[in-house]
């Protein structure tokens, strides 16, 4: 997101949790609550919740962090300097956390085309592909042509996409015709499955580290960051929540569960009337196309720095205008593209949240490292590996249980990403710290 404000007026907490915002209320929500209901029913909300305290846990040790090394690399710069010399575990995260965003790009484009496709009553094959590649193609265009024009779109979708989220509430809060209460929230109600799908929920909440990417224009950033990441996560869990808690009690849950592609449009029209659930349909486009934008932004200029340290084919490094990493666009649409076509939404959404959930512990365990230096709580840095250990083994607990072959073709992106790092590990210079 373009950030358009002269130097000497640096970002305050205000601007910071908007940015933070912006990056996290994307797509996820609209495409996490049909997979939530279809798992645990009208425990989605409490699921939910647990999802963005797990994501509080992420936050501790990356502001940490943050306020400790001073650098807007965020992610990559902080593994890379708490363990300078270890080349491979080095660009094993550079990987990670770039198909992570790849993961997610790919999420927010489904997530657009499968609500666009609502529209249509007999839905022709490939049609939802088809419109994920376009929406892909136009925002990795815009990205290409111009940063000016790149940051004027953004701004726009970021400053109105949370108020239309809270119009979507009180549509469903106060317009429904009859309350629906499952009864699976106490005839089959699960805490290992509710905690399961906590962890799968986490890929909604990733885009806080936008504020670390802010480091240097931020006020008083030692205060500042730290406190505008935990108002951002606790602001968009309870927006989630809500949201949530609304849509299950409106539409009946065999809609949700049968179009959980497009869950929050399930049955709205004739709940809402065609007003409501064409505000239902614009909020959904909106946030995923402002996802769509941002990611494509930051996530391509993340990959064109990791290319530069030798982690990428340096290729990727190369920038045209002086400052666009074209190949870094073009590849990241590709390969997000590439996930549309060889996975579904649960295997796009579960494989974004336990990257980012095994990212985030690998931030844990650096921040462990150097705990003294970061003057961390010792009882808060260990909680958080844990929880965060728990949840990316939950997670493939229960696709060995329940998808076996989504596993494996899980597995099998992690062992290429794997070799590819070790490949490319050759080539990383030992950081001087």
């Amino acid at each position: 997101m373009k950030i358009s404000r002269a130097k000497n007026k640096p970002l305050g907490k205000i601007e910071l949790i908007a940015i933070a915002l912006g990056g996290m209320i994307g797509g996820g929500i609209f495409s996490i609550l049909g997979i939530s209901v279809e798992m645990v029913g009208g425990a989605t909300p409490i699921a939910i919740f647990l999802g963005g305290l797990l994501a509080f846990c992420a936050a501790y040790s990356y502001s940490k962090l943050a306020t400790y090394y001073k650098d807007e690399g965020a992610t990559y710069s902080f593994f890379k300097k708490t363990f300078p010399n270890h080349t491979y575990a080095i660009a094993a995260i550079g990987w990670l956390i770039v198909f992570g965003y790849i993961s997610t790009l790919a999420l927010y484009a489904f997530t657009f085309a499968s609500y666009t496709s609502s529209f249509f009553a007999d839905k022709p094959p490939g049609l939802i592909q088809y419109i994920a590649f376009s929406i892909i193609v136009l925002f990795g265009g815009i990205n290409l042509l111009s940063v000016t024009g790149m940051g004027r779109v953004e701004d726009f979708m970021v400053y109105t996409k949370v108020l239309i989220l809270a119009v979507i509430s009180g549509l469903f809060l106060f317009k429904g015709n009859e309350p629906h209460t499952f009864s699976n929230l106490y005839a089959d109600f699960s805490l290992s499955g509710v905690i399961t799908v906590a962890a799968i929920t986490f890929v909604a909440y990733e885009g806080f580290q936008l504020v670390i990417h802010a480091y240097e224009e931020v006020s008083n950033p030692e205060k500042n960051v730290p406190s505008s990441i935990y108002w951002a996560i606790a602001s968009a869990t309870l927006i989630y929540v809500v949201l949530s808690l609304a849509a299950i009690h409106t539409i009946p849950e065999e809609f949700i569960i049968r179009d959980k592609e497009f869950a929050l449009a399930a049955g709205a029209s004739n709940i809402l009337g065609p007003w409501g659930y064409g505000v239902v349909i614009l909020g959904a486009l909106l946030a995923t196309s402002s996802a769509i934008n941002g990611t494509i932004f930051g996530a391509s200029r993340l990959m064109a720095v990791i290319a530069k340290d030798g982690v990428f084919p340096p290729f990727l490094a190369k920038r045209s205008k002086g400052h666009i990493p074209h190949f870094s666009v073009v590849a990241m649409c590709a390969l997000s593209y590439l996930f549309i076509l060889t996975g579904g939404l649960r295997m796009i959404v579960e494989f974004g949240s336990i990257t980012f959930i095994v990212v985030s512990f690998l931030m844990a365990y650096a921040n462990f490292h150097i705990r003294d230096k970061t003057k961390s709580h010792i009882v808060l840095t260990v909680l958080a590996m844990i929880l965060l250990g728990i949840a990316a083994l939950l997670i493939f607990a229960y696709e060995a249980h329940a998808d076996p072959k989504q596993l494996a073709y899980i597995v099998g992106l992690y062992v290429l990403l794997s070799v590819l790092a070790k490949i490319y590990s050759v080539k990383v210079q030992p950081f001087e710290s």
